[in-house]
């Protein structure tokens, strides 16, 4: 076993689309060294302008045997998202859930996350997205995992927005964030590295964002730049333009050691401000 200081994280940066075959190799070239990975989004064409007649939907979870085996057989964790999940009415809505799957070394689902933040946005230059067109939010956060890495909170793309949800995953014992994403060309190169930045610096948590990067499809592209940002907030693993593989290491000493010389959560007033979350008056 590694000490903490040696665990880490692998993030795969793979092309729009399902991911399968050109995330497969690399997860195998990260074996060796860490035993944590992040492979990204593996689908997201349940946007509005998707030009198939209805979402990419996998075998049901956990059927989803080429990732189960993969993990088996490389000897490694992997955080999975987003898998596009049967709703629990699909026959009569045909919704679904986008889910993270978190997965052991030995190829068994130890946690799913269903995203809570549905992103229904117009933005100028990027196109609509409306997300709840075809995807249900899901009902509750995840419980951190405890992994040979340190313990994970599951989160998903546009849930970056929302420190609520980031800071109650810290409060509940969350040491590394993560962050699958499919990040735009307009918001991605405005607010992607700024919202992962700031989510570190306020939770004290490592923020580990796997991205899909290229064209989907005529109408949809995505910014990629994974990347991985410490508790002092300074990225220090990301990815290059196009499909690719960056590491690092997770320091949960370094992680301790600021948040004793740091104590902002002994310093929150959750009596002045407890009721976060509603829109402003």
């Amino acid at each position: 076993m590694r000490s903490a200081r040696e665990q880490g994280f692998s993030l795969v940066q793979i092309p729009g689309g399902p991911g399968w075959a050109s995330s497969s190799g690399l997860l195998t070239s990260s074996c060796p060294f860490f035993c944590v990975l992040d492979s990204g989004y593996l689908d997201s064409q349940y946007f509005v302008h998707s030009p198939g007649p209805e979402p990419w939907l996998p075998p049901p979870l956990p059927g989803n045997c080429r990732w189960w085996l993969c993990a088996r057989e490389c000897g490694l964790w992997l955080s999975l998202g987003g898998f596009h999940e049967r709703g629990q009415d699909w026959e009569q809505t045909q919704k679904i859930y986008n889910c993270h799957v978190l997965l052991n070394d030995k190829g068994s689902v130890v946690a799913t996350y269903r995203k809570t933040h549905l992103c229904d946005v117009e933005i100028p230059g990027q196109g609509p997205m409306h997300e709840s067109d075809s995807t249900i939010p899901g009902p509750s956060l995840e419980s951190p995992v405890s992994t040979p890495a340190g313990k994970i909170g599951l989160a998903i793309c546009y849930d970056m927005r929302f420190p609520e949800l980031s800071l109650a995953l810290a409060q509940a014992g969350a040491e590394i964030l993560t962050y699958p994403s499919a990040f735009g060309s307009v918001t991605g190169p405005a607010h992607w590295e700024v919202l992962l930045r700031a989510r570190a610096i306020e939770t004290q948590c490592y923020v580990v964002a796997a991205a899909q990067c290229g064209r989907h499809h005529e109408k949809r592209a995505s910014y990629g730049h994974s990347m991985v940002v410490d508790p002092w907030g300074t990225v220090v693993a990301r990815c290059p333009e196009g499909p690719g593989l960056c590491l690092a290491r997770i320091d949960l000493r370094y992680l301790r050691q600021l948040r004793q010389h740091l104590p902002m959560f002994q310093h929150r007033r959750p009596d002045l401000y407890g009721s976060l979350g509603h829109p402003p008056s």
